[in-house]
């Protein structure tokens, strides 16, 4: 990598979020939410391997389909960007979180997943040598502690829990460094673009550890519906609609989206897969719940 791939920049609007990206971040809340539960689903039948394929496999195929994918040309000079973001963003976490869920639970996992803006703000603060809005910054510290409630319960379950919890926030610094370098790019090419080169390269990167864990794994129809819903939904199309949040409104104030999806991540475990929540982790959802609002707020 080059001092030039690790840079970011701000968001084009730095007012409180708009009508828009409400949008944007309320819809991601839900496909991002359930993607854990799908993910589970795929995992009853599939080896994580597979898992990691088919979702990184599905979501390129449908980028593939969008002719403005396809239209717009990105220069060489881009590219160290566009492979260093697809190995952050999709190789690495994509691969470490079905290993993960094989110890911890999937509504664990999703809360967990909720520690990114955390990370993004350190990143984004070393970048642009500046730290985030007064607002953002309170929000991050009420995010963190809510964080401490929810791994509390993994952190006393076990060392195959913690390793579970360990992975997951490996994944979610890959998050935090790609959600920075990848700015600039959606800024200057839209995300529709963007995007799909990033998916494309992380469908080569993760084929290897794929086609072992194929050889590993039973088939159900179940499972490949699933996963088939979190690549097109949950890859696809999420990371288009992430693509534009991060280019509207920054790295940090975007990921902050991952504090609302443990919310959705805990309903859908519970309802679905009878998984137990402990209290604390409850208390601590509350928490980055208050978090996100003080994200949404004009940054100052």
């Amino acid at each position: 990598m080059t001092n030039s791939v690790l840079t970011t920049s701000v968001g084009a609007n730095r007012e409180a979020f708009s009508p828009k990206d409400w949008a944007l971040f309320v819809s991601l809340s839900g496909i991002w939410g359930s993607s854990f539960l799908l993910m589970a689903i795929g995992l009853d039948n599939f080896h994580p391997g597979l898992v990691t394929l088919l979702r990184v496999g599905f979501g390129a195929s449908f980028m593939f389909a969008l002719p403005k994918a396809k239209s717009i040309r990105i220069p060489r000079e881009d590219w160290p960007r566009i492979v260093t973001t697809s190995i952050a963003w999709i190789v690495i976490p994509f691969t470490l979180f079905p290993i993960a869920q094989q110890w911890i639970a999937s509504g664990v996992a999703g809360m967990l997943n909720g520690a990114t803006p955390i990370f993004t703000a350190i990143v984004a603060s070393i970048m642009l040598r500046q730290l985030p809005g007064r607002r953002q910054m309170i929000g991050l510290v009420i995010g963190f502690v809510g964080m401490v409630a929810i791994a509390l319960p993994s952190a006393d379950s076990g060392t195959t829990a913690a390793i579970g919890v360990v992975l997951v926030l490996i994944a979610t610094m890959g998050y935090a460094l790609a959600t920075n370098i990848v700015a600039p790019l959606l800024q200057k090419y839209g995300p529709i673009p963007v995007v799909a080169r990033v998916q494309w390269v992380a469908t080569l990167g993760v084929l290897p550890f794929g086609l072992w864990g194929a050889t590993q794994s039973t088939f159900a129809i179940s499972s490949l519906l699933a996963m088939l819903a979190v690549g097109v939904l949950g890859t696809g199309l999420a990371f288009v609609l992430m693509g534009d949040l991060i280019g509207s409104v920054g790295p940090t104030r975007a990921t902050f989206i991952t504090y609302m999806i443990p919310v959705v991540a805990l309903i859908l475990g519970v309802v679905f897969r009878s998984e137990q929540i402990s209290p604390i982790a409850v208390v601590g959802v509350a928490l980055v719940i208050v978090g996100a609002f003080l994200a949404s707020r004009r940054e100052i």
